[in-house]
């Protein structure tokens, strides 16, 4: 694995922002493999290119002369258990190898087997590099709120630690086999649009109403044309909150990319059948999937089983996305006082996070009136 064979445009159908996030991860690996200072941290799912330039770093070195161990962590923690209880085994010099090496590649970190003495060895090594500033490479699929909170406080060190969030999918999967259709709902939405959403100014509504159904209208266009940061729709069911999460869902759709709509009850459901013996995804690959998506619109929001579990896998994905400034939207019946506080205070950042409360009511549907007699139809009054 070498810098020449990355792909930075990755396969075919990736969003900008994907594209741009593998050739940012590919300039920063470069750059760092050329100058060999500080620590580079690659962050993302399984398969969107970690281990190749962490592989390639390493290659390059070796072509420079440096020394290098490139080691995946589970690997690791395995060789260093055996080598402690093996009297055939020099245990210290072999530890004392890996601390002091030239260049240190670690592959996989988190998905080791967190036993007490494997979590102090691998907090020991990473410490010991940490102080010394030795230059050192470490990957991971987690959120650093995952990690061991003594190693994430070394790698929120900036002025030591470039990290690099790579967003996109497993490379290694067919685009067919990726995609997230049988999770996600917009297919079903597919005739929400822009052009007939419904401002509703021949209604009887109060302005304040009309006025934060333009508002909130205007703010889901914006969105939907250049999506940054997070945007909340709120209101009552059936006041248009839905129509427009899954209209700013389909014009990224007609843009070629592949945003994730799912309700949030439906979300945990799909998340708990992984569990199942039939399954045929994995817990992981579907979590990572949910919490990386390019965009995510999570609609119904505080509707969901107010369990322990449900409360904690949504706050994960919810820190995720705060944490790296994914595209999200949200809709919610809720009011903000109702919700996680977690989930509530990255909301609040108004740096982020935008706001909206549609404050008309629900729409009301008049069936159409079935032809007289005569053969014309009856003439109903519509109520609002």
């Amino acid at each position: 694995m070498r810098f020449e064979t990355f792909q930075t445009q990755g396969r075919y159908g990736l969003g900008d922002r994907q594209v741009r996030s593998l050739e940012q991860a590919y300039n920063l690996s470069l750059h760092f493999a050329q100058t060999l200072q500080g620590w580079l941290l690659l962050m993302g799912g399984y398969g969107c290119g970690k281990t190749h330039l962490a592989a390639a770093v390493a290659n390059f070195a070796v072509e420079q002369g440096v020394p290098v161990l490139f080691l995946t962590v589970p690997d690791l923690l395995d060789w260093l258990r055996f080598a402690f209880e093996s009297p055939d085994e020099n245990f210290e010099a072999r530890f004392d190898e890996i601390r002091n090496i030239r260049l240190l590649v670690l592959d996989d970190l988190g998905t080791q087997n967190t036993t007490p003495w494997a979590a102090e060895k691998l907090y020991q090594i990473i410490n010991y590099r940490y102080t010394l500033r030795l230059p050192t490479v470490i990957t991971t699929n987690l959120g650093l709120d995952d990690l061991d909170g003594r190693i994430r406080s070394r790698l929120l060190d900036a002025e030591l630690v470039t990290r690099v969030e790579i967003q996109a999918p497993d490379y290694r999967v067919p685009l067919s086999e990726e995609t997230l259709s049988p999770l996600s709902s917009l297919d079903v939405l597919a005739d929400r649009t822009f052009g007939n959403f419904s401002l509703r100014e021949n209604e009887a509504l109060s302005p304040e109403a009309l006025e934060s159904l333009q508002k909130a209208y205007e703010a889901a266009m914006e969105f939907a044309e250049a999506p940054q940061g997070w945007l909340v729709l709120m209101g009552d069911y059936g006041c248009g909150k839905t129509h427009l999460a899954a209209a700013i869902g389909n014009y990224r759709k007609g843009l070629g990319e592949d945003p994730l709509f799912v309700v949030v009850p439906d979300l945990l459901d799909h998340l708990r059948a992984t569990f199942g013996p039939s399954s045929t995804i994995s817990y992981d690959r579907l979590f990572e999937q949910v919490r990386n998506a390019p965009l995510l619109i999570l609609d119904d929001l505080g509707t969901q089983s107010a369990t322990p579990w449900a409360r904690e896998k949504l706050y994960q994905i919810f820190n995720h996305r705060y944490n790296a400034r994914l595209p999200t939207v949200i809709t919610t019946s809720s009011t903000l006082d109702d919700l996680d506080p977690r989930i509530r205070s990255r909301m609040l950042d108004l740096r982020l996070c935008r706001i909206h409360a549609i404050l008309a009511p629900a729409y009301r549907v008049v069936p159409a009136a079935p032809p007289s007699k005569s053969g014309k139809a009856q003439r109903r009054p519509r109520h609002t």
